[in-house]
């Protein structure tokens, strides 16, 4: 497995890392009904081709199977194709994105008690919560921020 920050956000790789972003989605997102999933699919590619820090992990054929995104420090989005889930790939991305791009905060589905958990084990707290996604969806979201002195795992 190989990751690294993506330099050219070609039309190929916005199409394969869709894919994956849907894999994840349909695993995780449980809340979410497929007319909303669908809908929320429309502005993947916009968010991929403006978040600052693009990280893909690729698997040994080159094929990407995760990937992040940080913008200022922030953790904007990460996925992890439903296929590669529990090999550590997020935890790599996570420490990277910790380590290389000073990434210590974030903001997660409170609906989504895996990544919850994930964070938590890596290290993040909750300190904050809204009612509304960012959109003013019916989707709380729980903010979390690294705990200072944390060793990641």
């Amino acid at each position: 497995m190989e990751i690294h920050e993506v330099q050219e956000r070609t039309e190929c790789l916005v199409k394969e890392l869709l894919s994956v972003w849907e894999s994840s989605v349909r695993a995780t997102h449980r809340f979410l009904d497929e007319p909303e999933i669908l809908g929320i699919r429309e502005y993947v590619p916009q968010a991929l081709a403006c978040v600052e820090h693009l990280v893909v992990a690729e698997d040994e054929g080159g094929a990407p199977i995760a990937f992040m995104g940080v913008q200022d420090g922030c953790l904007e989005m990460l996925f992890v194709h439903d296929g590669w889930r529990g090999r550590g790939i997020g935890s790599g991305l996570l420490e990277k994105a910790v380590m290389e791009y000073g990434v210590d905060n974030l903001a997660v589905n409170e609906q989504n008690p895996q990544a919850i958990g994930f964070y938590e084990h890596m290290g993040f707290v909750v300190v904050a919560r809204s009612d509304v996604d960012a959109q003013g969806g019916p989707y709380p979201v729980l903010y979390m921020r690294l705990r200072r002195h944390t060793r990641l795992p």
